[in-house]
């Protein structure tokens, strides 16, 4: 036994399979990074950082549950009915609702962000309703998110599957890529929270996620590799947006005559 584990440890590929599947894994849970920096966004201060963890940690777990239940995973890949000679897997409704849920938050948000409104809040002087009101909104922000990782999770766990074969390695990759998530998830929502532009464009790329979703859902397969470029050429631009900006801005100050 012994040695069939020391064996399964050296085993180069092994070690390849892992390193391929975490970093798909974490390339994969881009889109799941964005949505939760930006649900945190609306979170005060002092909740975001327990909302990106518990948040992260619905991620890991639901991805090691479905890992576990691999055969109820593949028994969603069946028809249960069929809609003009297509057939709708358990599957299916999945990606179908998790997309409809993923466009309509993020066209809220987007409309938010565009219009400058923020929703009520009590009155600062009664310090019980503030706390009540950050309460609920918390307890609503996780439990958006958990909807969410669910989607993202049968998307991730699918794909693992169709790439390694032992159990073990995708659930080190699994816990690994969720990790470094835990890592990147404060850097990226700092900055995306405090770049209006970048977060537009964030919540442009759910959109599109949104829609790859429910095409998905119908079988039309949309390739992520495209969504990922197209986001990365936008996030190049804006970086050379605000790059001329904040040069711009520092030529001005620097214009300014001094008193």
């Amino acid at each position: 036994m012994r040695q069939k584990i020391m064996e399964f440890l050296f085993d180069p590929n092994v070690w390849i399979a892992f390193a391929m599947l975490t970093a798909l894994e974490i390339v994969l849970g881009i889109d799941n990074i964005i949505f939760i920096s930006i649900l945190v966004g609306r979170l005060p201060p002092e909740m975001r950082d327990k909302a990106r963890r518990i948040g992260l940690g619905f991620a890991m777990v639901s991805r090691l549950g479905l890992l576990f239940a691999l055969s109820w995973i593949m028994g969603l890949t069946a028809d249960l009915f069929h809609v003009a000679e297509m057939g709708i897997s358990g599957r299916d409704l999945v990606l179908l609702l998790g997309g409809l849920f993923l466009l309509y938050k993020a066209s809220h948000e987007i409309f938010v962000e565009v219009e400058a409104r923020e929703e009520k809040a009590p009155a600062p002087s009664d310090a019980a309703a503030v706390q009540a009101a950050g309460s609920r909104m918390f307890w609503a922000v996780i439990g958006q998110i958990a909807v969410i990782d669910i989607v993202f999770s049968l998307d991730s766990v699918i794909t693992a599957v169709g790439m390694v074969d032992s159990i073990g390695v995708m659930v080190a990759a699994v816990i690994t890529s969720v990790g470094v998530m835990l890592i990147a998830a404060r850097p990226i929502g700092e900055f995306v929270d405090h770049h209006v532009s970048v977060k537009v464009l964030a919540l442009a790329f759910l959109v599109m996620v949104g829609m790859a979703l429910t095409a998905e859902a119908f079988d039309q397969e949309v390739p992520k590799g495209y969504l990922y470029a197209a986001m990365a050429f936008s996030l190049v631009v804006e970086a050379l947006n605000l790059r001329a900006r904040a040069k711009r801005k520092l030529k001005e100050h620097g214009s300014q005559p001094s008193h």
